[in-house]
């Protein structure tokens, strides 16, 4: 079943006189259960596309369907409510809360969408246990490695239940050995049925997905399937 698609998809910015083309032309469909890796060199475009993706901006033209629905039209206020609801993101810095533990970095998600807090515990509890850091949940972030930092943004990726999961270089700030477990749990992810889009420069990584995208100059240069 189709999840998500993007039709003509473009994106230009204004830079001083100059337009620059980010994205063009762009056209691609995520099944559900999709394993997608986007590479490119930087300046390709696939940190506009991932940027779109995840309804953090919004297209020069073309569509973006999303469960059905064309995010590309929507005002702020609709897209805020689409990223609350449909997307798991997943970044390099893990934008972890200090100030947090991990339940509640895990459950913050679920507060923003208003659910009553036994609910959010019991859902994070949840969480921790599938990404296994069920003996961590009162620690912060400071006193977790990288690898269990991500191990938490993750998780709370997952919290909404959402439609889709982007990860932006997920494994950039681990060592290899850490990059093979959090990659592991992604497979674990998809296998379950996860739909996940991610974008890396690294080929290894990127071998773990099912296909390759490749950008250049803003639009689709070879599309690998493994």
């Amino acid at each position: 079943m189709t999840l998500a698609e993007v039709r003509n998809l473009c994106k230009n910015y204004r830079v001083g006189p100059e337009t620059v083309h980010a994205l063009r032309d762009v056209s691609l469909v995520f099944d559900e259960g999709s394993y997608t890796a986007v590479m490119g060199h930087s300046g390709s475009g696939k940190s506009t596309f991932l940027n779109l993706l995840g309804c953090l901006d919004v297209p020069t033209s073309g569509q973006y369907l999303l469960g059905g629905q064309d995010v590309a039209q929507m005002d702020d206020d609709e897209l805020s409510d689409v990223r609350g609801r449909y997307i798991g993101f997943v970044f390099q810095s893990f934008n972890l809360i200090a100030q947090l533990t991990v339940q509640e970095n895990i459950e913050l998600p679920l507060f923003y969408q208003g659910v009553p807090a036994h609910l959010r515990r019991e859902k994070a509890d949840q969480l921790a246990v599938e990404v296994g850091l069920a003996e961590r949940l009162r620690h912060r972030p400071s006193e977790l490695s990288g690898g269990q930092q991500q191990r938490v943004a993750i998780a709370r990726s997952l919290a909404n239940d959402p439609l889709i999961i982007l990860a932006d270089e997920p494994t950039g700030n681990l060592d290899s050995a850490t990059q093979h477990e959090i990659m592991a749990l992604f497979g674990r992810l998809n296998a379950q049925g996860r739909t996940i889009i991610m974008v890396t420069h690294e080929d290894d990584v990127a071998a773990c997905a099912k296909r390759e995208v490749h950008l250049s100059d803003g639009h689709i240069d070879r599309i690998t399937e493994h």
